[in-house]
């Protein structure tokens, strides 16, 4: 009975042994070698040569769009605002009058000031007609030279006053046109602070204003990255929301590292494509070197689901082999894996432009 048990568990064990060789391709005939696990097929296209080529290896970094030029006009009275002449987004031209300031007080001021003007003036000509007829007389000794001296002082100080006036007068018109707000250049309303009605004081801001022509990206750059580049190098640009890429230059290198980031502040200035404000997301990209990359034409490459292959041309026929692919240079594609410089592609035919 033991025995029975034993030759039964032997002959169980010898089956389930056969059953995996006969799973495992034991028993199937083999092919010969070299055509085992290629798939061959008739070449039908162009053969290419997979190519190893330099590219500029690049690194980006995060920035900000912000004006050149770019001012806050602040208001230098305390008065009230009179009227308001432009609105957020409005085009302004150098000395166009944004907004007007209550200036009756100072136009009064003005006034009494050109009054105090008149009236030294008449006292000035009424003392220097004394002079000349005082001069005349102490010649001939009928007015003696202390009554002639007294006439002198008497002109100089009403000449003093007289310019004492006209400074005044100065004086007030310049705090005048402090209340007539005029734009200090070419640009774009940004915003404005106030309203009409509002009262201002000294140092309030007023409008802010920058110029549209004149944008820059600004960057922080990592210490290893912002010692390759200097002012007026050409770096590629790009505001994504337009997904655009334009060459900027370096314009400004901040000679001081953050200490926290250990950052440097890059500006890059150039050509604006319109529609560019100030706040918006962009990069800069830094050359750093040349890298070589293997690359095939696009078109040569089949997708299978998350499978990509290739057909290589070997003997005369096209063998089917799996590749993974990286990044695009236009019409070529980056092969990370499963090709090696030297080797020939299939680039099928475009049925489309078949005639």
């Amino acid at each position: 009975m033991k025995n029975r048990r034993t030759i039964l568990m032997l002959a169980s064990g010898l089956l389930v042994l056969m059953l995996l060789m006969w799973m495992s391709g034991k028993f199937h005939s083999k092919v010969g070698s070299g055509a085992g696990q290629k798939e061959t097929r008739k070449v039908d296209g162009r053969i290419v040569p997979v190519r190893l080529v330099n590219m500029p290896l690049m690194e980006s970094a995060a920035g900000t769009v912000q004006a050149v030029h770019e001012t806050t006009i602040s208001s230098k009275l305390l008065s009230r605002v009179m009227e308001m002449k432009v609105k957020a987004g409005q085009l302004v031209k150098k000395d166009e009058v944004l907004m007007k300031l209550d200036d009756t007080d100072l136009r009064a001021k003005l006034q009494q000031a050109k009054s105090s003007v008149s009236m030294a003036e008449a006292a000035y000509n009424q003392s220097v007609a004394d002079e000349k007829r005082l001069g005349s007389l102490t010649k001939s000794g009928a007015v003696s030279k202390q009554e002639y001296d007294k006439t002198v002082t008497k002109m100089k100080s009403a000449d003093a006053e007289l310019k004492r006036a006209k400074e005044a007068v100065n004086e007030v018109q310049s705090i005048l046109d402090y209340a007539t707000i005029l734009s200090p250049m070419d640009g774009t309303v940004i915003d404005k602070k106030v309203d009409v009605g509002d009262t201002v004081v000294p140092g309030q801001a007023l409008v802010r204003i920058f110029d549209p022509a004149r944008m820059q990206m600004v960057s922080s750059v990592r210490e290893a990255h912002a010692i390759r580049l200097k002012p007026g190098q050409e770096i590629g640009v790009k505001v994504d929301s337009m997904n655009k890429i334009c060459n900027g230059t370096v314009s400004e290198i901040v000679p001081e590292s953050s200490s926290s980031s250990r950052t440097f502040l890059v500006k890059v200035t150039g050509p604006c494509p319109a529609g560019i404000y100030s706040g918006m997301f962009g990069r800069i990209y830094i050359p750093l070197a040349d890298e070589q990359v293997l690359v095939i034409p696009s078109k040569a490459v089949r997708k299978a689901g998350q499978l990509e292959m290739v057909d290589v041309a070997e003997n005369g026929s096209a063998v089917r082999r799996s590749v993974r692919t990286g990044r695009t240079f236009g019409d070529d594609v980056e092969v990370l894996s499963g090709l090696k410089e030297g080797e020939n592609v299939v680039v099928p035919e475009d049925k489309t432009d078949a005639r």
